[in-house]
Formats: C-alpha cells, sequence, structure tokens
C-alpha cells in the first residue's frame, strides 16, 4: 500500500480532500511533512497513529484552529466540497457543515446537558421549532443524555460527556464531523456504544466522519478507510479490511504478531520503518 493517496484517482465525489499539507507551530517546528488524504461523502475514514504522531494537527488544520495554538499550513491544499478552506475561520466552516469535536470532550461543565446541547446550534438561523426537533434526533440517538439532559455537564460521566460534545455537533447539523479521540479514558463497552451511534448517525444521518484514534482495533472495525499516520507522515493507507489483516498492522498496532502478542513500545523504531519501506 502507498504512503499517500492521488485525490484524482478516487472513483466517488470527496467531502474533504487534503493535499500534500506541511504544518509548522512557531515558525520552526515542523509537525506534519506532506500529508495527503480523503474522506469520501458518507464515509467514516480512520486516521490512526501513536500519540504525539500528528492526528490533532492534522484535524486542527482542517478546522483552522491551529492559529490559537501559534501553528498554520505552510504548504499543500485542504478542499471542503470542493472548495478551498484554509483561509477561513472555524465559524464559517461550521456554517459550511464541517465541524470537530476536540480531544478530551471540552463540555461546559457549569451548564446542563440540554443547554450544552443548544451551544451547538448557534449558527443556525432555521427557528426554534427544527432546533427542538433536533433536539430530539439527539435524544434519539443519545437515550442516556435525556435522562441527564438536566444535570449539570461537569458532574456526569466521561462517556455521556462524550455524547454530549457529539449530540452538540450534531446540533450545528453537520455533514461531516472531525472526532479526535472519541475513545480515550473510556470503558471498552462505552467505546462500543460509542462507535454504534457513530455508524448509526453515518449510515441513518449521512455525516461523513474523520475518525483520529489510537485505538487501532475498534477504529478500524467501524471505518470504511483508513490512514495510518507516523512522526507527521503518512506511511500506510488502505481498505479497512485490508489493514486489519496487513501483517505489519497486526503485529505494531494490533498487537498480534507470529510470535504472539507483542508489545508496541518494545518494538524499536528503526526496524518499523524499514518495514514499511520494504
Amino acid at each position: 500500500m502507498s504512503a499517500s493517496v492521488s485525490i484524482d484517482a478516487q472513483t466517488q465525489p470527496n467531502i474533504l480532500a487534503i493535499n500534500n499539507i506541511e504544518v509548522i507551530y512557531d515558525h520552526v517546528i515542523l509537525v506534519l511533512k506532506g500529508v495527503s488524504l480523503v474522506v469520501p461523502e458518507g464515509g467514516i475514514v480512520a486516521l490512526l497513529g501513536a500519540n504525539g504522531a500528528g492526528k490533532s494537527t492534522t484535524l486542527k488544520a482542517i478546522s483552522n484552529l491551529l492559529r490559537s495554538e501559534r501553528g498554520e499550513v505552510t504548504k499543500g491544499s485542504i478542499e471542503f466540497e470542493g472548495k478551498r478552506i484554509e483561509a477561513q475561520t472555524a465559524n464559517e466552516l461550521v456554517r459550511r457543515g464541517c465541524i470537530q469535536v476536540m480531544e478530551g470532550r471540552h463540555c461546559f461543565g457549569h451548564l446542563t446537558v440540554e443547554e450544552n446541547l443548544l451551544t451547538g446550534a448557534f449558527t443556525r438561523r432555521d427557528g426554534n421549532a427544527a432546533i427542538k426537533r433536533d433536539i430530539e434526533m439527539v435524544y434519539n440517538y443519545f437515550p442516556r443524555l435525556r435522562e441527564r439532559r438536566t444535570s449539570q455537564a461537569g458532574y456526569t460521566s466521561g462517556g455521556e460527556q462524550q455524547m454530549t460534545a457529539i449530540g452538540r455537533a450534531l446540533m450545528s447539523r453537520p455533514k461531516m464531523i472531525l472526532l479526535d479521540e472519541p475513545s480515550m479514558g473510556l470503558a471498552p463497552q462505552l467505546q462500543e456504544e460509542i462507535f454504534e451511534i457513530i455508524k448509526k448517525l453515518n449510515e441513518q444521518e449521512g455525516v461523513s466522519f474523520l475518525l483520529a484514534e489510537q485505538n487501532t482495533n475498534i477504529a478500524l472495525r467501524y471505518a470504511t478507510y483508513g490512514y495510518i499516520l507516523e512522526s507527521g507522515r503518512i506511511v500506510m493507507d488502505g481498505a479497512a479490511k485490508d489493514l486489519r489483516e496487513n501483517e505489519d498492522v497486526k503485529e505494531f498496532y494490533l498487537g498480534v504478531g507470529g510470535e504472539g502478542r507483542r508489545s508496541f513500545k518494545n518494538v524499536k523504531h528503526y526496524k518499523r520503518r524499514k518495514r514499511w519501506l520494504a
């Protein structure tokens, strides 16, 4: 599998296309080095890699949240629905239908769950009736939030806060959600519950997803396509089912190799690099 994807080679329309971008922090620190990826319309794409690989930076480059961290896209292009978006603000992107759910959930702890959901509708101009319908839609996907609607978000569980953060994003009526580490800090059962809801939102509401995840195992079970990011570069990509069966991915990311389970931390970096390039 190649380490980059030709955008022109895709046969189905892409809602998002990143072409050879570089990101620099503080004018000197090169974090992303020629990253290219695409998300087909109505697809679920996983961006995989260890902590510090550049997954969150990639999402922030798309949603234009880099500037608040003294970062900038210095090369390449980012297109949403066929139009360049590097110069647009995060607020403008939300209005266009692209929104990011940040790592760590970031709910407003002093507001109730329902008040948090309503903050997601601040860009809308279609009236209270439509917003109320969408609140009900969110509660149908997340029944637990209906039960906790009057609770302060800061006193809810980690899983409930993640549901609140995704529900708040849905209230903006997005075409695409950039979801950063949705499984982080959650018990396995809750991880499955969150990903099942992501799948339903994709199938029933037509929302496209780009998921940045360290948990390669669960991400590749729900995504249709995956990219593996290491040290700011895409080192492997392919259909999720192919990545699940790839021996390198099984050994170094899923923890299973020819010698049984192996720790990713115990594998020397130079050896892994040589395997990717072989």
